[in-house]
This record gives C-alpha cells, sequence and structure tokens, in this order.
C-alpha cells in the first residue's frame, strides 16, 4: 500500500469554506443566547467568564455565550419545577402536537442547523444532516407512539373482582441533561423530546463547545408552543454545573466519558435519583469467511470514520478472518483512501475535522505510541493541516498489540485497528476483551449463525452487515451500553418510560382484605393456605 498518496480532495471552490455562516448575524446569536438562564433573585454572584469555542474550521472565535454559575442551575430547576406541574396535567395528545410543530420547523430550517452544526463542530453536512433525521425521528415517533409507551395497564389484584389494580406512569419531575459537542442536536435535543412528552420539566446544559445549536433547537420550540420556562438551559464550566445539576433535579441523563458518568452514577446515588448514562465505547466489527468483501470494507469505512470518528458507536477494532484477511484489508484501504477531507458547508465531502487542537494531539498521540511500538500504517497516520487546522487522515494500522494505547483505549478519532482470527470462538473472545460494551458489527452471509454469535457478544446493540447505523438508527429498538459503556437506554419504550416512575394504584371493592368479622386470623391463614395450594395445582400464574 502506497501511504504517499494523497486522495484527499480540496473544497469544491464553488463551496463555502469560511467558518462563519454568513445569514448568522448578531441580533440571532444575541437572540440564541437569551435562552441561557440567569437567575433573577437576590444578590447576584459574579458571573463566571463568557464562554467562547473556537470554530474547529479555521480556529476563529465562534461566538461569546453567557455562562452560568450553580445558583443558576438551582434557579432553572425550580423555575422548570414550576412549570411543570401544569405541563404534566396537560394531555398527552397536545403535548405532541408541540413536539409535531417542533419536528415541522426543523425540517424547514434545517440548513439553518447544518450550518451551525457544521460551525460549531467541524463535521460534514451529510454527517450533520444525520442529527437532523434522527431527531425529525424522534420527535415524530415519540409524538405519536409516546401515549401507547406511557398508557395505563391492568394488573391482576391480590383478591380477582375484588381487587381492582392500574400500573401508571407519573413524571419524575424535572429532568437533567448534560450532552457532548459531538452531536449536539441529536444527543442535546433526543433526551429532551421524551422527558417532555413524559410530562417532565428539564434543564440542559450546554456543552461550550456547540451551545448554539442547542440554543437554536431552543428557540425552536419556543415558536412551536412550548412554555418558556419548561425547558431551561444554563452553559459554562462543566464539573461545575454538572455538579449543580445532578444535586438539582429529579433524574439525570448524561452522555459522555466512563470516567465523568460513574461521578455523575455516584452523586446521584447519593440523592437515591434514577440516571441513564452513555459513556465509552471501543467498539468491535467481525468480517467472516463467508462476508461480502465490498460490502464488509466499506461498511468498516463508514462505522469507523463517519463524523471523523469522534462517535460513541464508532468501530475501532476490526477482525478478520484468515482466509479473507488480505483481501479484506486491500479493499478497506482502497475505499478509505477514496474518502474526500473538506471544509465545505455542502455535500461534497466525505469527512470533517476533528473538533479541537486537543482531540487532534489525542489522536495523534494514540497512532505515534502504536508506531514506536511496531504497529504499521495501511493509510492514512497523520494530521492533514493542508486541509484544515484540526484534520486528521482517516488511519488504519496493522499490528497492533496490547502493550500499545490504542489497542484498549477509546481513541475517539479516526483510527482503527485490523486483527487476523481463525475461528468463530476466538473471534468472539477478542470482541469481548476489555470493559466497554456498546456496539459490534458482524459481517457474513449466514445471518442465522451471526444472530447467534449476537447473543454472546457484550454488547448494547450489535449490526448484522451494518457498522453502527442499522441498530443506532432505530427509533424503536432500545440503545445502550453495558459494562464500562453505561446503563439504561434511549429510544423504544425506556427511551421515554425512564423519565418517568411506576406507580400502583389499586381499588378494593365490597370487602377488605384480611380475616373477615367475627373469623380468627388462624382459621383465616388455614384457608387461605389451602386456596394457595389448590391454585398451585391448577398451575395459575
Amino acid at each position: 500500500m502506497n501511504t504517499e498518496q494523497d486522495p484527499l480532495e480540496a473544497p469544491s471552490p464553488m463551496a463555502r469554506t469560511g467558518a462563519r455562516p454568513p445569514w448568522v448575524s448578531e441580533e440571532l446569536i444575541r437572540g440564541w443566547c437569551a435562552w441561557v438562564h440567569h437567575d433573577a433573585t437576590g444578590p447576584k454572584p459574579r458571573a463566571a467568564e463568557p464562554l467562547t469555542a473556537l470554530a474547529p474550521f479555521d480556529l476563529s472565535p465562534i461566538a461569546p455565550v453567557p455562562s452560568c454559575v450553580p445558583k443558576d442551575v438551582e434557579s432553572a430547576a425550580a423555575v422548570a419545577a414550576a412549570a411543570q406541574g401544569e405541563w404534566a396535567r396537560t394531555p398527552f395528545g397536545r403535548r405532541g402536537e408541540t413536539v409535531l410543530a417542533f419536528h415541522d420547523l426543523l425540517l424547514d430550517r434545517q440548513d439553518q442547523v447544518l450550518d451551525l452544526i457544521q460551525w460549531e463542530t467541524g463535521k460534514a453536512r451529510y454527517h450533520a444532516w444525520q442529527e437532523v433525521a434522527q431527531v425529525a425521528t424522534i420527535a415524530r415517533h415519540y409524538a405519536r407512539r409516546g401515549g401507547k409507551y406511557l398508557a395505563a395497564r391492568r394488573v391482576r389484584g391480590m383478591v380477582p373482582g375484588l381487587t381492582k389494580v392500574r400500573q401508571v406512569r407519573v413524571p419524575r419531575g424535572v429532568v437533567g441533561v448534560v450532552s457532548p459537542w459531538n452531536y449536539p442536536l441529536y444527543l442535546g435535543v433526543g433526551d429532551v423530546l421524551p422527558a417532555l412528552l413524559a410530562g417532565n420539566g428539564v434543564v440542559s446544559k450546554a456543552d461550550p463547545q456547540a451551545a448554539l445549536t442547542l440554543l437554536w433547537a431552543r428557540a425552536l420550540l419556543d415558536e412551536a408552543g412550548l412554555p418558556a420556562d419548561l425547558w431551561r438551559i444554563v452553559a459554562g464550566d462543566g464539573v461545575v454545573l454538572g455538579t449543580a445539576l445532578v444535586d438539582a433535579v429529579d433524574f439525570a441523563c448524561f452522555t459522555g466519558s466512563t470516567a465523568t458518568g460513574r461521578t455523575v452514577a455516584e452523586r446521584a446515588a447519593r440523592r437515591l435519583i434514577g440516571t441513564s448514562l452513555e459513556l465509552g465505547g471501543k467498539n468491535p466489527l467481525i468480517v467472516r469467511e463467508d462476508a461480502d468483501i465490498a460490502a464488509a470494507a466499506v461498511g468498516t469505512a463508514v462505522a469507523a470514520f463517519t463524523n471523523t470518528g469522534q462517535m460513541c458507536v464508532h468501530v475501532e477494532r476490526v477482525y478478520a478472518h484468515e482466509k479473507v484477511y488480505d483481501a479484506f484489508r486491500d479493499e478497506l484501504v482502497r475505499v478509505t483512501e477514496s474518502l474526500r477531507l473538506g471544509r465545505s458547508y455542502d455535500y461534497t465531502t466525505d469527512l470533517g475535522s476533528l473538533v479541537s487542537p486537543a482531540r487532534l494531539a489525542a489522536v495523534e498521540a494514540h497512532v505515534e505510541d502504536a508506531l514506536a511500538k511496531g504497529a504499521k500504517v495501511l493509510t492514512g497516520g497523520r494530521a492533514r493541516p493542508d486541509a484544515g487546522p484540526l484534520f486528521h487522515a482517516p488511519t488504519i494500522l496493522e499490528g497492533v498489540t496490547p502493550d500499545m494505547d490504542v489497542h484498549a483505549h477509546e481513541t475517539f478519532g479516526p483510527v482503527l485497528s485490523l486483527y487476523r482470527y481463525s475461528t468463530d470462538d476466538e473471534a468472539l473472545d477478542l470482541a469481548n476483551q476489555g470493559s466497554y460494551g456498546l456496539s459490534a458489527s458482524i459481517w457474513t452471509k449466514d445471518t442465522r449463525e451471526a444472530a447467534r454469535m449476537a447473543g454472546l457478544i457484550r454488547s448494547g446493540s450489535v449490526n448484522i452487515n451494518d457498522g453502527a447505523t442499522a441498530a443506532a438508527g432505530s427509533v424503536e429498538g432500545e440503545m445502550g451500553g453495558r459494562g464500562d459503556s453505561g446503563l439504561g437506554r434511549r429510544h423504544g419504550a425506556e427511551g421515554i418510560r425512564k423519565h418517568t416512575e411506576a406507580q400502583t394504584v389499586a381499588t378494593q371493592r365490597l370487602v377488605r382484605l384480611g380475616p373477615p368479622p367475627g373469623r380468627s386470623a388462624e382459621s383465616f391463614v388455614r384457608l387461605t393456605n389451602g386456596q394457595l395450594a389448590l391454585l398451585r395445582r391448577l398451575r395459575v400464574r
């Protein structure tokens, strides 16, 4: 393989490459920033410095966003709690109408938010559009189906016919959402919508790198008719505000690193509140001997390099059967070297930038450590300053060993490692290495055997003949991690039920439970024991 080849095309001269979208005025930014919550009561503590992120495309300042302090978080939660009571009494259908109005506005104005996502994160436009499609799907699904997920259901009472029991779902109160920069619309809004539809108030902490995208979405939901106090947003230092948020809400949703997720879980446990945590991953992909090599190579490249590898479910470990390893390796390199890097605000490029100098340094450190310890670069392996200040070529490594940092630690960038295996059992053992368990992939023509293997992989989701999109894109299929990849689920029934508490409502009719008047407790116990034995013989559940 020719590692000197430079297949990455420069942006089209017709494509706009400047960082700031020309339609974004100072007035618009001030309007979005007005959604950052600040406490208006009592003595005001000294505010933190405004947040000013750097645009990944050219490292120019984006826009200063007002910063909050812990008192603002407490106030935001109190304001949302005050609004939540009336919202919980609002019929589900009317809540759904608000979310569907947001859905329509989102699709109508998607070019605006695509520009903002690219400006703040540096991703390719198609990858930004995937966020729009996912959020629109979530909005429509829960607005239409959420009422059924939350519907009360009859359960058996202690005395059939005399005890009527229903299990109902009630809102938790105020849900706190902490979302990262890598998917600022999908992860920023995807948990908020089902929380609102379930009858809760919400307080979100905007990530400093991508605050404008979240604030734009909040303004759009306001236009759709959401009460102004119901969803509050705070912005500022993650450690300080994240701690204050967990201390102020009734349920916490966090997406981010495993280390921070543990801190969130520990703090929430002290308050006895629930959490939903989607954390890190070191996701494996298996190419079986009978796989379609061309399809597997394309699917692997998509799974590894979508969003420039800055995706929790992206593939970092690829295990190819020894009989097809060489052919798969060569085809994967060819596909990877055909990918186009660029800074354009159109659909002419395949991959965008890394998000920050720190992320670029982390990726370079993993590659350099691997090379110093004997790994081989099949393609890529270097930064691409000619494409932009934070670009890194999509990279495939061979000969990675356990002593290398890239072997078991999450890279969270456009780097994958390629390995050989001999048997399915060996592939399963390799896939289950490490403490993560978020996503996995199997490529084969024998989908029945792949389904069997899937059940033996320690992973929240397994994709067969797809890298990651099929499972993550299924809004009815619950998504989440095992082990160090987190707990709880988004999407599906659990994606909205997690924002509620189960409440049992039992109505006793005609007679009370327990010994009737005039009968001793001892005789009542003998009679009831006989009834229990009879029910057992009759196989009554």
